[in-house]
């Protein structure tokens, strides 16, 4: 072996090593970037937009959750669930005390639901079972409207003011203290808000 050829190998080895290199850098980032932020802050693009337009049939096979719901000059909260969505069984009794909240119920809030990709009868069983907090429930068979509104995965849950606009998400079922720390203020942050 020549003395010329010697280098010549050794930058032979280092450029075999450069893809796994690559790989290993973007690896990563990649998994550092998997545990950065807080998933319940996804954002949406509906923020400050006109709620997406809603004609849902509702449990007793009649008019379910409509536009015109949302826009009776009082702020709505609309929870996406499903009977077979686990986090929406945990967060149900938090729904259950905001529907309950005298001081919000004094103020027109209003909560209503949208059974995302459920059928009738697993829907009134859950609510039998565990209770209704909705006003109004609106059935997204498909998951149209679940499209519409951008939601990710169930539960989520949307507040809106009465002129009908979106003025805030929650993802993820809501625990004790996300009623108490963000969706209560939020909500009484959608009610002093202007009309747009």
């Amino acid at each position: 072996m020549s003395a010329a050829a010697a280098p010549e190998r050794r930058r032979m080895r280092w450029l075999a090593f450069l893809p796994l290199a690559a790989f290993a850098l973007l690896a990563a980032l990649m998994f550092v970037r998997l545990y950065a932020g807080d998933p319940s802050k996804l954002p949406s693009a509906l923020i400050g937009e006109a709620a997406p337009p809603l004609d849902l049939a509702g449990l007793d096979g009649g008019k379910g959750l409509a536009d015109a719901d949302l826009r009776q000059g009082h702020v709505s909260v609309v929870n996406v669930f499903g009977s077979w969505c686990e986090p929406c069984r945990s967060e149900h009794p938090n729904l259950m005390a905001l529907a309950a909240d005298d001081e919000l119920k004094a103020k027109g809030v209003v909560v209503y639901g949208v059974a995302q990709k459920d059928s009738v009868e697993n829907a009134r069983r859950f609510l039998g079972a565990l209770g209704n907090p909705y006003a109004k429930v609106g059935l997204d068979p498909n998951g149209r409207a679940g499209i519409d509104w951008g939601v990710y995965g169930v539960p989520e849950t949307f507040i809106v003011r009465g002129d009908g606009t979106i003025a805030y998400k929650f993802v993820g079922p809501i625990s004790a203290e996300g009623l108490t720390r963000e969706v209560k203020p939020q909500i009484l942050k959608a009610m002093a808000a202007p009309a747009s």
